[in-house]
């Protein structure tokens, strides 16, 4: 067993479901606590006032010499399994080229599917634990990941393997999304309608038989796929058993966001063009919206109307968008000083963001995201005794020790 000691301030949401509205702001606060972990991982009792939990005479001590501790952080949207880098196409987005722009003329996705396809399912797995250990240091416990850098079966499954491995092979929990409808290869270009029959006959049924995927995703957008496309291949997917996840709204406001509302989805994300209908149909189903501040700075676009958002009652989340396109950033502290002075957010709204609601934005709810009695002990210890300095820090990595069911490891 382990005692976590000398906890200046535990701050924490708590459930197992989204916090939305007022109650995203809502946070439990243990002074001078401590944190009594059992053998296998979970947190089996708290005590603050300076008290120490029942049954703990004989555990491993970890004093953290009054620091604050939150659970462990969630990033819920990445694109870490990928071949080569996009540094080239910098210069032409200083030009003035879009993302669209670079899109259409066989950059952006189209140029990493080229070099993820290349890559050897073992060379893709060394690349991408190598992401993880990075964002680990950050205090990052868990991780979504989406594959869409294939783009044909055998690629798209060869991502998606990967995946697993990681869940395996990482010290993080890893959640597996398959996005095969990231953007329109060339053996199908034209024929959006009949790329995503394929996905809908020849892949999408394997990713299911072998267990591949926990979500479904789309990329929703201009010059990519239209809201009938996607809602034709979400439905598809549920059908399968996988629940649904919808990149949406993030140039132009097709009516992602209200596809979102209409069939449930699980989150919808980026968010960057969302209009008031949007906004009210993810409120009315509760559907996460999964915000990516960083990639708003790293395009030059607007950010997402996070408080609009929080105020319709819809619950949100805030992650990296981690891919080496638009947003080549493993540090979700930056995400939480952006959510800060861009969305204009408290810091009881961001860390409920980056843990309680991005857990539930994975389908993780139950078993991270909140420091409480049954869950998972993943826990950030930070180089603080204060919330607010959080958010307001900038540039300097402020996890000094993260916890993993139970397990210590020294940030570096």
């Amino acid at each position: 067993m382990l005692l976590i000691k000398n906890i200046g301030l535990l701050a924490t949401p708590q459930g197992n479901t989204v916090r939305c509205g007022a109650a995203q702001g809502e946070i439990k606060e243990y002074r001078n606590a401590s944190v009594l972990v059992d053998d296998r991982g979970m947190i089996a009792a708290i005590a603050e006032n300076g008290e120490l939990p029942e049954g703990s005479d004989n555990a491993e001590v970890l004093d953290v010499g009054g620091a604050l501790v939150t659970p462990g952080l969630v990033d819920a949207h990445t694109h870490l399994v990928f071949g080569g880098w996009r540094a080239h196409e910098v210069p032409l987005k200083i030009a003035g080229a879009s993302y669209l722009d670079i899109l259409n003329a066989g950059g952006g996705i189209l140029n990493t599917l080229v070099n993820t396809r290349k890559m050897t399912e073992d060379e893709l797995f060394d690349r991408s634990l190598g992401f993880l250990d990075e964002e680990f240091n950050f205090g990052v416990t868990t991780v979504e990941v989406k594959s869409g850098y294939g783009l044909n079966k055998e690629a798209e499954l060869k991502q998606l393997r990967v995946i697993r491995r990681l869940n395996d092979g990482a010290k993080q929990d890893v959640v597996s999304t398959f996005l095969g409808a990231h953007a329109i290869p060339d053996e199908f270009k034209g024929r959006a309608d009949d790329y995503i029959d394929y996905l809908i006959d020849e892949v999408l049924p394997t990713v299911c038989e072998e267990k591949l995927a926990d979500f479904c995703d789309v990329f929703t957008e201009s010059s990519v796929f239209n809201v009938e496309q996607s809602r034709k291949l979400l439905l598809a997917a549920q059908k399968m058993g996988l629940p649904s996840k919808i990149h949406a709204d993030e140039i132009d406001p097709l009516g992602g966001s209200e596809l979102a509302g209409e069939i449930g989805a699980v989150s919808a994300e980026h968010l960057i063009a969302t209009k008031d209908s949007g906004i009210e149909a993810m409120a009315r189903s509760k559907t996460v919206a999964c915000l990516l501040p960083q990639t708003s700075l790293y395009l030059g676009k607007p950010f997402a109307r996070a408080r609009d958002m929080i105020t319709a009652g819809v619950p949100v989340a805030i992650a990296t968008d981690f891919n080496p396109g638009s947003c080549p950033s493993l540090n979700l502290q930056l995400s939480m000083n952006l959510g800060y002075l861009r969305y204009r957010l408290y810091p009881e709204e961001i860390l409920t963001a980056v843990t309680l609601n991005a857990a539930c934005a994975i389908g993780m709810g139950e078993k991270v995201g909140s420091a409480e009695i049954g869950k998972q002990a993943d826990f950030v210890i930070w180089n603080t005794d204060e919330l607010p300095m959080l958010f307001y820090r900038m540039g300097s990595n402020q996890a000094k020790t993260i916890i993993k069911k139970g397990k210590i490891y020294e940030a570096h």
